[in-house]
């Protein structure tokens, strides 16, 4: 007969054994070490920091691709060049997320938030064509093209009022892409970690001190370099997403006149509002990117009014009067 003391020790593994195995993953994912990952996208960087006992950077850049493949411009294959070009009208499932999110942000904003302002931006010099310094006529005829009322979703089929209407989704994108990384890490039930893709950034639970996610808001200096990292406040953060925009690094001069990204797409040229810096922390990145964008549009009267009806937004505006 096996000695009690050799019984009890078997006992005693054969538990630990068993409790490894039935118990919750989300109680198990804290057992591994924050993972640090780095790399480009989108034509800028991406950062990932997330405690789990793996390094999951293959998928991460998985995901980021398939965005990419589907929303950026710059990608003559992805989805939404070949819709630009008219060679298809089918959208895939991420690029039909992000267009109905489109539509209601637009309506939210009253047009501020437009992704059909791509001509315009394209015209002033910031989109993925060059183009020249546009005379009012040249701003009035690409104005024709401008709306996101002048398409529509039947199905998986995308619908344009004319061909001549493209579609710039740099003002979502990334916080899309945020927000699909994101995703990737939940499902494998990880609650702790930060997605950063160019500023943009979701976080969950806490950082590697046990507290929350500190998010840092640029000064808006005017330095198109980027150099100039000096900041304006720094935000505590988890379980929300946030999102900055401002006119403070996307610019150029020309005849005297600082020409912003901004492009107010019912006026057609850039926007000249109070706000320098607009930050946004919403329930997803997609949002508080594109809600971001839309109140350099507004400027705070009108992102004001936008606000009253959108209580799970919170704002951080810099303005001329700081």
């Amino acid at each position: 007969m096996m000695p009690r003391k050799i019984l009890l020790a078997i006992l005693a593994v054969i538990a630990i054994i068993c409790l490894l195995i039935f118990l919750p993953r989300r109680e198990q994912v804290t057992m591994g070490t924050y993972q640090h990952n780095e790399g480009t996208v989108f034509g800028t960087i991406y950062h990932a920091k997330y405690l789990y006992d793996k390094d999951l950077q293959a998928e991460i850049e998985e995901e980021l691709q398939k965005v990419d493949a589907s929303l950026s411009m710059f990608n003559p294959k992805s989805t939404i060049s070949r819709i630009n070009r008219n060679e298809t009208d089918e959208v895939d499932e991420m690029l039909s997320e992000v267009l109905q999110l489109s539509f209601k942000i637009f309506k939210a904003t009253d047009g501020a938030f437009d992704p059909t302002v791509a001509p315009l931006v394209n015209a002033w010099g910031f989109g993925f064509k060059e183009g020249l310094f546009p005379d009012q006529a040249k701003v009035d005829s690409l104005l024709a093209f401008v709306g996101l009322s002048h398409i529509r979703l039947n199905g998986n089929k995308l619908m344009k009022d004319n061909p001549n209407i493209i579609l710039d989704f740099s003002a979502i994108a990334k916080g899309y892409g945020v927000d699909r990384v994101a995703q990737v890490l939940r499902s494998h039930y990880i609650e702790n970690f930060m997605i950063e893709i160019g500023g943009e950034i979701v976080t969950g639970g806490v950082n590697e001190k046990g507290e929350p996610w500190r998010i840092g808001i640029n000064k808006p200096d005017d330095d198109s370099t980027s150099t100039n990292t000096e900041l304006q406040e720094v935000i505590k953060l988890s379980g929300k997403a946030i999102a900055t925009s401002g006119n403070y690094r996307r610019f150029y001069i020309k005849d005297g006149r600082k020409i912003a990204h901004t492009i107010n797409p019912k006026t057609g040229y850039p926007a000249q509002q109070d706000i320098l810096s607009s930050t946004v922390i919403a329930p997803t990145c997609a949002e508080a990117d594109a809600f971001a964008t839309a109140f350099m549009v507004l400027g705070t009267k009108g992102a004001k009014r936008v606000l009253e009806k959108q209580p799970q937004l919170e704002t951080y505006f810099i303005t001329n009067g700081q």
